[in-house]
């Protein structure tokens, strides 16, 4: 389930990334920082529901992004500037601040993490902490989900991808520039709330995954991005639906905000205008993703781009 608590929750990923590149800053890269690209041009896919007086886009995003990568144009610069508001995830919280409520929730109260782990795992945990020049104390405090995501962002600061390239901000600085206006389907704290109610035993294979998986993920950032970048939501719901291994999670984490993101489209199209959503991209990919949960309520999405 890795790759599906990286994709989508623009929480953690956003909160997180700033706390990675901080832990990470004095240690080697694992994969040395690969050279700012030439601008390359992409296509990411696109969709809309419409009636006969409201249109909403649906577009998925990835949290971060190398620079040098374009595609703030064609049919999505149409779509934000044909859009009144542009609906995210979560809405525009300074780093900083969504970085002390991931803390605030992210701590365990009277252990340690390493004191949770079974001994193999907290070898290997150890093991790479050390190859990072990271003091293992450093994580003592967090909760496994917290720490296993911390280790899973880290690859992409590592590979030179950031947050403030990502789909979001690049969209939000857009959207204020053009005077329109903010919305959000859930909330920061809701979203935290997803991964600090986790059982614990969910929690620490997810972050013995992120440990064993660790090396392997610059080349799977990668795809992720080339998948998104040429339009292919079918490769992409391949790839994250290859780790939904566990029914519970993916309920909670996909297809249940996946059902409630639906209802919302479909309340929204009692009020004429036009919106653009924009959230992570595996909830646009894959099975029960908001396109299916869309068919089950009678609307159709139809590909734009």
């Amino acid at each position: 389930m890795k790759r599906a608590y990286l994709t989508f929750a623009a929480t953690v990923a956003l909160a997180v990334f700033a706390f990675a590149g901080a832990v990470h800053a004095e240690a080697p890269a694992a994969k040395p920082a690969a050279e700012a690209p030439a601008p390359r041009q992409l296509k990411p896919a696109l969709w809309k529901v419409a009636d006969a007086d409201t249109t909403i886009y649906l577009f998925g995003t990835i949290h971060a992004l190398p620079k040098g990568l374009v595609w703030l144009d064609g049919p999505v610069g149409q779509a934000l500037d044909g859009s009144a508001e542009l609906i995210t995830e979560i809405p525009e919280v300074p780093a900083a601040e969504q970085q002390k409520t991931v803390m605030a929730v992210g701590l365990l109260k009277g252990e340690t993490l390493r004191s949770l782990m079974p001994d193999a795992d907290r070898v290997a945990y150890e093991a790479l902490l050390a190859k990072l020049k990271i003091p293992a104390e450093a994580f003592d405090p967090l909760e496994p989900w917290l720490a296993g995501i911390t280790l899973g962002v880290m690859p992409y600061a590592m590979a030179g991808y950031g947050a403030d390239s990502g789909v979001e901000a690049v969209l939000r600085k857009a959207a204020l520039a053009k005077g329109k206006k903010l919305g959000a389907l859930e909330t920061v704290e809701y979203q935290l709330g997803l991964f600090d109610q986790l059982p614990r035993e969910a929690q620490l294979k997810f972050l013995g995954e992120a440990v064993r998986d660790f090396d392997k993920s610059f080349a799977i950032i990668g795809t992720m991005t080339d998948e998104w970048g040429s339009g292919d939501p079918e490769g992409l719901g391949k790839l994250i639906n290859e780790n939904m291994d566990d029914p519970e999670l993916a309920e909670t984490l996909l297809y249940q905000r996946n059902r409630n993101w639906a209802s919302w489209i479909a309340r929204r199209l009692d009020q004429p205008g036009t919106v653009l959503i924009a959230v992570g991209a595996g909830h646009l990919a894959g099975v029960q993703s908001v396109q299916d949960m869309l068919k089950a309520q009678g609307l159709t999405a139809t590909r734009v781009q």
